[in-house]
């Protein structure tokens, strides 16, 4: 099979329909990146999120897209664990800068990393790493793609590709020196940060939005195609208002990789005003486009100018091109 998350047919044939012949309510759906179950008032959640490729960053990655998928459903971080898996010939050093990162990311939630599990073994080849979040959300605000419709604008927070940036940097660095100018790489090096969601997550929540979806492995392409699964809509997005850092494109053109389908940490938002939800992020110094709109129908449509084009299914994430 390729490298990266399983295609999705893959994932509807062999993961989800076992899940849904159990005789338990099952959260577990395409577009779906955080399972939940209702406890009284409200509803417990659950993300997790692995790193397969080398970086000093990947206890950080780990952390955020975890917590990235609890703020996506409306919910609260609460704790993290952290799960990380090393060959043989990983040096000691390697788990402190897991760890020193990921409890740098958890710092950013405001939530603690509480346990996990660390283990040297030769079933890999290279480190591991695996955030497990949990979170809580009350019932009078619970968000699902399944509750976005045909009409709604879609609005993006974040910037496309960053955290592929980032890692391609911190791995990278010394191919990326030869072109450019070392202070863009140092730089590039911390977008990871730019990957937090909890004050967009916030603002989104107050204004009242229909679904948010963050934005991860395949990049903004992946993200919008699950978007409009997730509500059984299609979707038309334009290429140009899809934020985009220019260092993101000097680094993606270097190693010959879509910044589109990069792994990025930023979120996709369903809501019926578009630009009234950018004025609200505004008025608390966040940017925000609305990048297109889900309408009835299957077809999910790119317009970048006057070409159009159909988006296809999720693809492997470019990321693991270069780290792989």
């Amino acid at each position: 099979m390729r490298l990266g998350k399983v295609t999705e047919n893959v994932l509807k044939r062999s993961v989800l329909k076992p899940l849904t012949e159990q005789k338990y309510n099952i959260s577990a759906a395409v577009g779906t990146d955080c399972a939940f179950y209702n406890d009284n008032d409200s509803f417990v959640l659950s993300a997790t999120m692995p790193v397969t490729f080398d970086t000093e960053l990947c206890g950080a990655l780990s952390v955020i897209g975890a917590a990235n998928n609890i703020l996506a459903m409306g919910g609260k971080p609460v704790m993290a664990v952290i799960s990380i898996l090393l060959p043989p010939d990983a040096e000691e050093k390697i788990i402190k800068d897991i760890m020193r990162s990921a409890m740098e990311a958890a710092s950013m939630y405001h939530m603690p990393v509480n346990g996990g599990h660390t283990e040297v073994t030769s079933a890999v080849k290279r480190c591991v790493v695996t955030a497990s979040v949990t979170g809580m959300v009350q019932q009078d605000f619970f968000a699902r793609t399944t509750q976005a419709v045909s009409g709604d604008d879609i609005v993006m927070v974040g910037t496309a590709g960053a955290i592929g940036a980032a890692a391609l940097s911190c791995a990278k660095g010394h191919e990326l020196i030869s072109r450019y100018p070392a202070h863009m790489i140092e730089d590039a090096k911390k977008f990871y940060r730019y990957a937090i969601m909890e004050s967009e997550a916030a603002v989104a929540i107050k204004s009242g939005v229909r679904a948010m979806h963050d934005i991860s492995y395949g990049g903004v392409f992946a993200a919008l195609w699950e978007l409009a699964e997730g509500a059984g809509t299609g979707l038309e997005a334009d290429l140009k208002k899809i934020p985009i850092r220019q260092e993101t494109i000097e680094i993606s053109e270097f190693f010959e990789v879509n910044p589109y389908q990069l792994i990025t940490g930023g979120m996709l938002i369903a809501v019926s005003d578009g630009e009234m939800l950018v004025e609200n992020f505004a008025k608390s110094g966040i940017e925000a486009s609305v990048i297109g709109r889900l309408q009835a129908g299957n077809d999910r449509v790119l317009i970048n100018d006057d070409e159009k084009r159909f988006l296809e299914l999720p693809q492997a994430d470019e990321i693991h091109k270069v780290l792989d």
